[in-house]
């Protein structure tokens, strides 16, 4: 079978869920990937595949990609890329495409360029025979023009490293981004998922038509949404009765003052044309699963509280005897108790031990303090493999790492689950000191600079300054 060679061309961002995205999306779709160069951090990957169609699936899917370039030309230098593109036109490399409408993007990464400079560059490949006309909002064919200048933009070289120069075969799955965006979301709660991160979960979790997804943490729903998304069914419980009914305050600073309407994670559905994706939500306690030994997940998704914007906590009691007070109110909140991190992930993967298919996929985000990370803190049970260890940076000295485990057998009485992550109050407690110690450090420098402009300025005026 003849395989083709494409440049898989990526936003520059969340780099390291690049890898474990593409090889899922990959394995769902049943297309084998013949890398040419080993994936590292440069915005792109080489690979063979074994059609166009291929690449188009893989791409649309995608939210970490930004199109798939078939490549026609790849060198250090931009003369040797003219010259090997000159030589590939005399070949008949464009025939198929000598008639149609076309127009030529030009990126260059790590650099920046004028318009002036961009015309100059587009004019360069004015030896190229179209016959067709330039159409710049719907061409039959665009073409990739790419100039690499390192990843270091302190350290930007006068010419690019590396060039490239090839046929645009289709765009990402990044649109999907915009479409599911929080500003313009019905419902959304302190803690609502960025959606190009609840999409990235999706596809890390191999989550595809007719699956059976759980968030046991759902919240305001995001994951669910992006779940729905690309096809499967969804259902999620919270121990937060008020976020589930919509009654919690508003969110948004333009309408703190006004009472949600009509606002839920259904009313999300249906805004999303997710409606008969969508099973229901369940008020309950995850440190209490409540579910049949039969009921079995696809996929769990999950985003755990860290005790910063919500709480970390399990219906309890501080009394030993504790007693239901009689407060007038037709619904009970129960007493809780903290449900400390590591409880939680313990639980968590327990119940997913049980109740997640073989070869399943478990995903879950901890917080961590950069400097403190270690990998033996991270969760480890006997019937999980851990596929994926992915951060995103959140502050300078905090950030969270989306763990993705896939159940590798089924569970004994035997099986053994560690976990050495931090808990929620101690990772509290740091984030709080760490941060007032840092705002006390700006305002100490502030001060300082201040009464170094006041000195400046005085010197200028040769008046003493106390």
């Amino acid at each position: 079978m003849k395989r083709f060679q494409y440049l898989l061309w990526f936003a520059h961002e969340h780099v390291s869920f690049r890898l474990h995205e593409i090889e899922a999306i990959a394995s769902i779709l049943k297309i084998p990937i013949k890398w040419i160069e080993p994936p590292s951090d440069k915005p792109w990957y080489l690979v063979e595949l074994p059609s166009e169609e291929a690449v188009q699936k893989l791409s649309a899917r995608s939210v970490t990609m930004r199109r798939a370039i078939q490549l026609w030309a790849d060198e250090p230098t931009v003369p040797r890329l003219h010259a090997s593109l000159k030589e590939k036109c005399l070949n008949g490399l464009l025939e198929p495409y000598k008639l149609k409408s076309f127009k030529v993007d030009v990126d260059l990464f790590c650099n920046s360029q004028t318009q002036e400079e961009k015309l100059e560059r587009i004019e360069s490949f004015s030896y190229i025979p179209f016959q067709g006309h330039v159409d710049l909002k719907n061409p039959d064919v665009t073409f990739q023009f790419i100039e690499y200048y390192g990843l270091d933009p302190k350290i930007v070289p006068e010419n690019p490293v590396r060039t490239f120069f090839g046929r645009v075969v289709s765009e990402s799955g990044r649109p999907l981004i915009h479409e599911l965006s929080l500003k313009k979301r019905k419902f959304i709660g302190n803690t609502s998922m960025d959606p190009q991160l609840s999409l990235l979960m999706a596809n890390l979790g191999k989550v595809s038509n007719g699956d059976l997804v759980l968030d046991p943490f759902v919240g305001s729903g995001s994951l669910l949404v992006a779940a729905a998304k690309f096809g499967g069914h969804v259902i999620g419980t919270d121990i937060d009765f008020l976020m589930l009914h919509g009654r919690t305050r508003p969110t948004r600073k333009q309408t703190r003052h006004i009472a949600r309407k009509d606002e839920s994670i259904e009313a999300n559905m249906i805004q999303y044309s997710c409606a008969d994706k969508y099973i229901d939500v369940i008020v309950a306690d995850s440190a209490l699963p409540f579910w049949r030994s039969d009921v079995e997940f696809d996929c769990i998704l999950a985003d755990p509280p860290y005790g910063i914007r919500e709480p970390t906590e399990r219906i309890g009691s501080k009394e030993s005897l504790p007693i239901v007070k009689k407060e007038g109110s037709p619904v009970h909140f129960p007493s809780k108790v903290e449900y400390g991190l590591n409880e939680i992930v313990k639980d968590l993967m327990w119940f997913s031990s049980k109740h997640l298919k073989l070869y399943g996929r478990l995903l879950f985000w901890v917080p961590v303090f950069r400097q403190d990370y270690d990998d033996a803190q991270m969760a480890r049970h006997s019937c999980f493999k851990l596929i994926g260890n992915c951060e995103q940076v959140l502050t300078t000295f905090t950030a969270r790492r989306l763990l993705v485990y896939e159940k590798i057998k089924i569970p004994q009485d035997t099986d053994e689950c560690s976990s050495a992550i931090p808990t929620a109050s101690t990772f509290r407690e740091k984030y709080f000191t760490h941060g007032n110690e840092n705002r006390l450090t700006r305002k100490q420098k502030k001060a300082e600079a201040a009464k170094n402009k006041e000195i400046w300025f005085a010197k200028l005026n040769n008046v003493n300054i106390r």
